[in-house]
């Protein structure tokens, strides 16, 4: 699979001026972690502690994202000290593990948060994550995400879970709001 980030492979289920008005509308980013954040493999230690591997492009997405205001949230039915620690790393708006519900987290979430689901771009890869990506102004799934989850969001990504998705999706959002030129003349 190629390194390079592009749109340019994702179908999108939505016509571009609506994705591009949508993606201007978002306020919040809310991802799901196993099979998105990572590659969806559980790996256990010597005590039983699960850990996780995390893509660093993917980090640098979700900071780029926070800097060009928008907020990230990170919806896990798992809870795991791997992705707390990652999540503070990443100054990570709001973590939400162990939630294996996801219709009723979502909502709760929305709720707390005073926010309309419209507003959030929502990512996910499996059958528990429908929910949240059929409530959200605007989905997405990693290219390796189960087909039930990939034939139902308005952007089906290029790349897999754990190897990209997440940069992905932000600067697909980002380039629909006209923000990415200001991401990339800030390195050049």
């Amino acid at each position: 699979m190629a390194e390079h980030l592009s749109s340019d492979r994702a179908p999108s289920r939505l016509p571009e001026a609506e994705f591009a008005r949508r993606a201007r509308a978002i306020t919040w980013l809310v991802l799901d972690v196993d099979g998105v954040l990572t590659d969806g493999r559980l790996i256990y230690g010597p005590k039983g502690e699960y850990l996780k591997t995390f893509q660093v492009r993917d980090g640098l997405a979700i900071r780029l994202a926070r800097e060009a205001g928008l907020k990230v949230g990170i919806l896990s039915g798992r809870a795991s000290e791997a992705l707390a620690t990652r999540a503070l790393e990443l100054e990570i708006d709001a973590l939400l593990q162990g939630r294996s519900d996801k219709r009723i987290a979502f909502a709760s979430f929305c709720a707390e948060k005073g926010i309309d689901a419209a507003a959030v771009a929502a990512i996910g890869d499996d059958l528990p994550d429908l929910p949240l990506l059929s409530a959200s102004g605007l989905s997405f799934a990693p290219a390796d995400a189960a087909p039930e989850v990939l034939s139902r969001v308005h952007r089906p990504l290029a790349h897999r879970g754990g190897r990209g998705a997440v940069r992905e999706m932000i600067e697909l959002l980002l380039k629909a709001r006209g923000a990415w030129g200001d991401v990339v003349a800030r390195y050049s």
